[in-house]
């Protein structure tokens, strides 16, 4: 018996390793580019030019200072922590109402309409570009912060809104007709009981539209032009010239963009995948 036990252990050890072969492939042809992006971002741009892969031969620390002052870092994201932290608010108020009415309250069509949200989440906006463009500029809003915040919260809309609604089908209803057998309004019932059980979704909704609004670059180019509104993807443009680009700054600057999100992401990836695997289930 011991000798099949041992046996069967070792075949299901020998099993394994394929996928951790597989994983460890993963991992190395994820955090490559991470990996000769900072060693570039710590060399000088003749180094880049001689070795763009290894490790840097002398450490050039200006590099960060160099870039966030050329970079305007200090103004790009002070205006993109207004985008984000707006935006994600918006659409978390917003959506999650529309969401619980889609998920509980069943109005006419209501499937017809998740069906047109989810059609409508995976059209470029490219499509569309120029009406909004001649939209925004007919009521003000080209060159303007709160223009491109809006254009933001109509964007992630859709899709936040059909993932927070199948985070809320997951959940029974039979906590909600307590709460109404005990006086609760709708609105009681959406604060007091639906959102405390489904925080995480809300929550995995906040870093999908957290990380699309600090990485956007398309939409912010075509609508913002001042350069003191402009977020933090556009501070990409100052490292280039017309025959030259400063290869260095930017991967300083591309470091100093991208580490606060890895350092968010890695501090809450647990909830993160907590979120995702409890709402991607129904739809």
């Amino acid at each position: 018996m011991s000798e099949m036990l041992r046996l069967f252990r070792g075949g299901r050890r020998a099993s394994l390793v394929p996928n951790y072969t597989v994983m460890v492939l993963l991992a190395l042809f994820s955090l490559g580019p991470v990996c000769v992006l900072a060693f570039n971002s710590l060399k000088s741009n003749l180094e880049i030019g001689d070795n763009s892969l290894g490790p840097p031969t002398e450490l050039h620390l200006e590099n960060f200072f160099n870039a966030w002052v050329q970079g305007a870092f200090g103004t790009t994201v002070r205006n993109s922590l207004f985008l984000v932290v707006t935006t994600v608010a918006l659409v978390l108020l917003l959506g999650g109402i529309a969401a619980y009415a889609l998920a509980r309250l069943k109005p006419p069509g209501a499937d017809a309409y998740m069906v047109y949200m989810v059609a409508l989440s995976t059209v470029p906006v490219w499509l569309y570009l120029v009406p909004l463009f001649v939209i925004l500029k007919r009521i003000g809003l080209i060159d303007s912060l709160w223009g491109l915040l809006l254009l933001y919260v109509a964007l992630e809309s859709p899709f936040s809104i059909f993932l927070l609604r199948s985070f809320m089908l997951e959940v029974p209803s039979d906590f909600e007709d307590a709460a109404r057998v005990d006086g609760a309004s709708e609105w009681q019932v959406l604060i007091r009981v639906m959102l405390p059980i489904v925080w995480p979704g809300f929550l995995t909704v906040g870093l999908v539209v957290a990380l699309s609004v600090w990485n956007e670059f398309q939409i912010a180019y075509v609508f913002i032009h001042s350069p003191e509104l402009q977020p933090v993807a556009t501070s990409y443009y100052s490292f280039q010239r017309r025959f030259y680009t400063d290869w260095a700054l930017t991967s300083a600057a591309a470091m100093m963009m991208i580490t606060p999100v890895i350092c968010f992401f890695l501090a809450l990836q647990r909830r993160f995948i907590e979120g995702l695997a409890q709402g991607g289930l129904k739809g």
